[in-house]
């Protein structure tokens, strides 16, 4: 090795160690309380999936167990979701690291339960249709945000699409939990509570997945 190709590849390698510590002084930084919330959100969801596994598994038992504790973490998922924008705010710690993370904390955690969901056959027939919906729906919208974000564009949440996302947040844990070893009307209740508000949110994803289309879209032909 010559002399030049030395001193090449030691310039090489010392670049790759910079990046190595920018890139780690930058996740140190990103790793604020709100941030830890959001993480813990995605940590959550193989544990809510295991639950929803073993509550099929137990499905003739007496009580479903395993579906409260998926529900709790559900929960726990929730308050997460609202206390890391709510700290970033007050604690004046907002990030790019949150604002890329956070939405996609969301849609993993609701594209799982819903698939989690098929799988356990609460969500046959007809009322896989709104399940395919949304998931679409966050497919479109997660794309459209990359796209913007590209050409420094903001996508801001809309009221309805928080609507969207409350009627989920209901949808979701209800149906969790609606066995068919329930009492009759305990059993239907459920189902039909979720099951609404599963088509409640579906509806609003077409609004305001077509609003954010419709938005980005302008951009798309420059």
């Amino acid at each position: 090795m010559t002399h030049k190709q030395h001193k090449i590849k030691t310039q090489r390698r010392k670049e790759m160690v910079q990046k190595v510590k920018t890139t780690a002084q930058a996740v140190r930084k990103g790793m604020n309380i709100p941030n830890l919330l959001t993480m813990g959100r995605i940590w959550a969801i193989p544990a809510i999936v295991l639950t929803m596994f073993l509550d099929k598994i137990a499905e003739n038992a007496d009580k479903p167990t395993w579906a409260w504790i998926g529900v709790g973490l559900f929960i726990a998922a929730g308050i997460t979701d609202y206390m890391d924008g709510y700290l970033a705010r007050h604690l004046k710690q907002l990030s790019r690291f949150g604002r890329v993370l956070d939405p996609i904390a969301d849609k993993l955690l609701v594209g799982s339960i819903l698939i989690m969901l098929a799988w356990q056959g609460k969500l046959d027939s007809i009322m896989v249709v709104p399940a395919v919906i949304i998931l679409c729906r966050e497919i479109l919208v997660s794309g459209l945000r990359e796209f913007l974000a590209e050409i420094q564009v903001g996508c801001p949440v809309t009221k309805l699409a928080k609507w969207k996302t409350a009627c989920q947040m209901v949808a979701l844990p209800v149906l969790m939990v609606a066995k068919a070893n329930y009492s009759g009307f305990a059993s239907g209740f459920l189902t039909w509570t979720g099951w609404i508000a599963l088509w409640g949110a579906a509806i609003l994803t077409v609004k305001t997945g077509y609003d954010y289309w419709k938005s980005g879209r302008k951009y798309m032909d420059e």
